[in-house]
């Protein structure tokens, strides 16, 4: 190694700065030396290795009995492959994961760890672990589960196709769960983008579409694509996000039942069930609950929990069973508070996913690309008003005592984009006509309700709303709006011992991520999606 001492005894005249960077330079070097001889050490004493009755044990399937981890089994320690890097090059390492692509020509596989979508090589040479290993490797189907034991080695050149730029340089292998070779879609082919597809047929090469009943259908091997697991990733992001931000600001999460006796938003889209003889129905929401929680002194509360809606309805954004966000909060002046509420919480939402999630946004846009969500720090408000006057000035009709289509949504949302530079925005005083019995109506004109809607991208995600809180008045909506007043006493019953003015809002969790991603289907972000045409898997 190269010292300070020795550079001042040459002579040479160079800074004690210059001096130290040589030094590491030189020592960086050396470690490398040292790398490499200890990898050919390694393999020239594999290479040596004839090929008997003994090297069969360097292979093969793993026997169930193996796999029930008897008592004093004692398995390697795995290393993920995501921690296949170059630091490590020279060591031994013991991985698992499933046989994603295979190469015959140099037998090369390529190995696909759980958990994100981490790929790496492995080389597989005849010359090193014998003949009858490379066969086993050969009959080893896309998919199967297996267990690699070799050596991390330093490719002659940039590898392509895989996350991992160090290769495996195999001593052993052993499969623990086979896949079938019949497979229904092929995770590669599932993974590619639209840009993907168009460039092989281009080229005259196969390229198959996956399509969504496909992937419905056989929905364990299309989780198994980077945009799935990333998809899926930030889901879970959103609801950590969800949780922190009411954490913060003394907000406290409970869990209400999702039998009951009767509907707790009115309407048709209510799945109705035989609880015990008597007739129930599945929860449309926490609404009712989430009130009594107010009623019984609880300030503010959220819930994450399961949704149902008999929707009929088929379409890109519709479920009958979804993951609803839901919050309840006393008002202390103006239900504008909520709207404060919502108008700070979902920008940290948005924020959070940008810092937390680089990769995972990287991984959609690879097969799904869109371009970040237009936030602005305050959120824009225009009251429902003001809405139907930007559409009637661009052209669009809408009753201005009705609610919005999907088309009036979509217009709307480009006006704002183009005039208020957002995606993100809020439309509050709705119609009382479209608005559920619980909302509380405008005190200057009955004809609106104290509630808002939230869109992103011009698609709404949710909508919130003052309650009332007047039993008399909470009966008088319910009859109006065919509602059985008794199924619901409980409900209104709790309003007669004294109740603090309150509101709150529901937002879906799929949907919300659905549209932060810029993806076409909300069937892409939930995990077993349960609409109007599927009940399986």
């Amino acid at each position: 190694m190269v010292g300070l001492d020795v550079l001042e005894e040459s002579g040479e005249k160079m800074s004690k700065k210059q001096a130290k960077k040589l030094a590491a330079k030189q020592q960086k070097l050396l470690r490398k030396q040292e790398r490499e001889e200890d990898t050919s050490s390694s393999l020239s004493s594999l290479s040596v290795e004839e090929e008997d009755e003994s090297s069969s044990s360097n292979y093969g399937d793993v026997t169930l009995n193996e796999l029930q981890s008897a008592a004093g089994t004692s398995w390697r320690e795995l290393t993920h492959v995501s921690n296949l890097v170059e630091e490590i090059v020279g060591s031994e390492v013991s991985i698992r994961g499933r046989v994603h692509k295979r190469l015959a020509k140099k037998m090369f596989v390529t190995l696909r760890a759980s958990g994100g979508g981490f790929t790496v090589q492995c080389v597989v040479e005849e010359a090193r672990v014998g003949a009858n290993m490379v066969k086993f490797v050969k009959q080893l189907s896309l998919e199967s589960v297996v267990e690699v034991i070799g050596v991390v080695s330093s490719p002659p050149k940039p590898i392509t196709g895989t996350t991992q730029q160090v290769e495996i340089l195999v001593t052993k292998m052993y499969c623990l769960s086979k896949a079938s070779p019949d497979s229904p879609l092929v995770v590669e082919d599932a993974s590619r983008s639209e840009a993907d597809i168009e460039k092989l047929e281009k080229d005259g090469q196969p390229a198959p579409r996956v399509l969504q009943d496909t992937r419905l259908n056989n929905r364990v091997l299309d989780l198994r694509t980077p945009a799935n697991q990333a998809i899926f990733s930030i889901q879970d992001q959103v609801e950590i996000a969800f949780r922190e931000f009411l954490h913060s600001k003394g907000f406290r999460g409970i869990h209400t039942p999702k039998l009951m006796a009767g509907s707790s938003e009115g309407g048709s889209a209510v799945f109705k069930l035989d609880y015990k003889g008597k007739p129930a129905c599945l929860a449309q929401s926490p609404q009712l609950h989430k009130q009594m929680a107010i009623c019984g002194d609880m300030r503010g509360v959220f819930e994450v929990g399961p949704v149902f809606r008999a929707e009929d309805s088929f379409t890109h954004r519709h479920l009958c069973e979804f993951v609803g966000l839901d919050v309840e909060m006393e008002i202390r002046n103006h239900y504008s508070e909520i709207m404060d509420l919502v108008g700070d919480l979902f920008p940290f939402i948005f924020r959070k996913i940008e810092e937390r999630c680089p990769k995972e946004l990287e991984a959609v846009r690879k097969q799904y690309p869109f371009q970040s969500l237009k936030f602005l720090p305050e959120t824009l408000r225009l009251t429902f008003a003001q809405g139907i006057q930007m559409l009637k000035e661009a052209g669009v009709e809408v009753d201005p005592l009705g609610d919005l289509n999907t088309e009036s949504e979509r217009k709307l949302g480009q006006l704002v984009l183009e005039k208020y530079k957002t995606e993100f925005y809020m439309l509050h005083r709705y119609p009382s006509a479209v608005r559920p019995f619980y909302t509380m109506p405008c005190e200057d004109d009955p004809n609106y309700s104290n509630s808002f809607d939230v869109f992103i991208r011009g698609e709404e995600i949710m909508s919130g709303a003052q309650r009332i809180h007047d039993p008399q008045l909470l009966e008088k909506r319910a009859s109006e709006c065919g509602i059985d007043v008794k199924t619901i006493s409980t409900y209104i019953d709790a309003f007669r011992y004294g109740v603090p003015p309150h509101g709150g809002f529901g937002v879906g969790l799929e949907r919300v991520v659905m549209l932060l991603c810029a993806l076409d289907n909300i069937r892409k972000t939930s995990l077993f999606p349960r609409d109007s045409h599927r009940l399986a898997p």
